[in-house]
């Protein structure tokens, strides 16, 4: 059997998954970031975009996360964040709604604060699509 580790992805409403994992893969500030058993102790902050586990029977699951932290003990990697939505439940339209949304706000360069706002919901509404995409790509294999 291969070697595990638990992980538990908690949002500020729920523990959306908890589950024993051969890795975790999420992304970071400074890159990609593999999380396997036995890795050394680690906290970093997560940039939105997917987490994606490889489960002790190695089907892959995936998440869409709005950032927030990850940290690795002996026993467990967890992911805090303030929203996780399995990446099988995301809403393709909203996350394009509130895409064009954001650009549209863009273009028209309204007031500084409303600009910094739109960035950031067009940073999670393009972090959605690529999860979604990358569920369409690896449901396809």
């Amino acid at each position: 059997m291969a070697s595990t580790i638990r992980c538990d992805i908690v949002s500020a409403e729920e523990e959306i998954f908890r589950g024993d994992v051969q890795m975790v893969v999420a992304t970071g500030e400074l890159g990609e970031l593999g999380i396997a058993p036995k890795h050394a102790p680690l906290i970093t902050r997560l940039k939105p975009g997917q987490v994606r586990v490889i489960l002790a029977n190695g089907e892959e699951q995936f998440f869409y996360v709005s950032g927030g932290i990850l940290e690795v003990q002996p026993q467990v990697v967890t992911v805090l964040t303030d929203t996780a939505i399995r990446a099988a439940d995301l809403d393709e339209a909203k996350a394009k709604e509130a895409k064009a949304e954001a650009e549209r706000i863009l273009a028209n360069r309204g007031e500084a604060m409303e600009i910094a706002e739109a960035q950031a919901k067009l940073a999670e509404a393009l972090a959605q699509l690529q999860a979604l995409e990358r569920l369409r790509k690896n449901l396809k294999h």
